[in-house]
């Protein structure tokens, strides 16, 4: 999390010695510390890994802060899409069966998320909005090892599902903003061995940022 607020303060740093544009356009750009909240919602094993082993609700993905950047287009006033990009983050992987915990690897994710969003109230210093879209996650790196069960695990690769958002500009000078955002992403893998499903994991994050944001 300290990372994470670094490269927010730098970020405001580096804004402050920017000049002001006198007039705002269609584009934003923010930049954002985000920190990630899994749900960590999980099905119990099934198949060749029995449930004793893999118990319901029992896989756990790593919280962490992470530097996003999303591009926005305003059609109208009120009327924005935003895409969210951000670089492929690793998370460590656990699972938990009553006081016992086996920490057994990790993965890397890359989720862009495509939002279309409505502003409240384009003209004011404080500018709420809402938004609603579509989330791809690529997962890479898989490297999960369960010594407990003495299996190799693997994950689904490609997870698509529905984002939601909301948030707040606070205009800070011409052109320059301070942004709150909190997203709801759905995200979703099978749990595979030997090629076989024998689980599912909904990582479905909760995802609070705080970041500055530049309209041109």
């Amino acid at each position: 999390m300290k990372r994470g607020l670094c490269w927010v303060l730098l970020a405001m740093g580096s804004a402050a010695a920017l000049p002001a544009l006198a007039a705002e356009g269609n584009w934003m750009v923010r930049a954002r510390a985000v920190y990630i909240d899994p749900a960590n919602k999980s099905e119990a094993g099934s198949g060749a890994l029995n449930p004793t082993l893999l118990p319901a609700d029992s896989i756990h993905v790593s919280a962490k802060t992470i530097p996003e950047v999303d591009i926005s287009y305003f059609f109208t006033k009120n009327l924005a899409a935003e895409l969210i990009l951000t670089y492929p983050q690793k998370h460590k992987v656990s699972i938990t069966s009553g006081p016992l915990q086996e920490s057994i690897g990790s993965f890397k994710h890359l989720p862009p998320t495509l939002l279309l969003q409505y502003h409240f109230l384009p003209d004011g210093r404080f500018r709420p909005y809402i938004g609603a879209g579509i989330n791809y996650t690529r997962i890479s790196s898989v490297k999960l090892r369960s010594n407990v069960a003495g299996v190799d695990l693997d994950l689904e690769r490609d997870s698509v599902g529905g984002a939601l958002q909301a948030g707040l500009d606070m205009k800070l000078g011409d052109n320059l903003y301070l942004n709150f955002d909190i997203k709801k992403v759905l995200i979703d893998a099978d749990v595979k061995l030997n090629g076989a499903k024998v689980s599912k994991v909904k990582v479905d994050p909760l995802l609070v940022g705080i970041g500055l944001g530049w309209r041109f």
